[in-house]
């Protein structure tokens, strides 16, 4: 497949129940020659906790600085769908999404912030990086980036 023959843009797509089969598309970055930060979020990220099976929530917020790539967002809807009946940990699924995503692009830089609601009078916050952020960049600031909720103090 090359760059431009897009699995999901365009075309009805399977809703897969697992994250690992979805296929997520890169698109060629018309400004590759410059630093600048891209920022995706995700309110209604759901997953379900592997031992329970009860489900879980957050707000994901996903930012990086692309280098040749995007990351097309279709292909992220259908993927971030597919967590719904996956049973992971807040952890792993913050992580690995990430990971996949920085494999996917190999952007310069990529941060995940997941932001999981509380459950059991405790809420949980993972955040990955890449590595550094690139000079001339300006990501948006995660802190603030949620408003607070009950059971949310910040």
């Amino acid at each position: 497949m090359t760059e431009l023959e897009l699995t999901h843009l365009g075309k009805q797509s399977i809703i897969e129940t697992n994250p690992n089969k979805v296929v997520l598309d890169k698109i060629p970055n018309p400004n590759a020659d410059t630093i600048y930060c891209c920022r995706f979020t995700i309110p209604e990220m759901s997953s379900l906790c592997p031992r329970t099976g009860q489900p879980d929530y957050a707000t994901l917020i996903i930012d990086y600085c692309p280098r040749n790539h995007l990351l097309e967002s279709k292909s992220l809807k259908l993927y971030i769908f597919a967590f719904r009946n996956h049973g992971s940990f807040h952890e792993d699924v913050t992580v690995s999404i990430g990971k996949r995503i920085y494999n996917l692009l190999g952007p310069r830089w990529l941060r995940i912030a997941g932001f999981w609601y509380a459950r059991g009078g405790i809420s949980i916050d993972v955040v990955w990086e890449s590595g550094e952020v690139p000079e001339g960049a300006r990501p948006l600031d995660i802190d603030n980036a949620i408003k607070p909720y009950s059971g949310r103090h910040g």
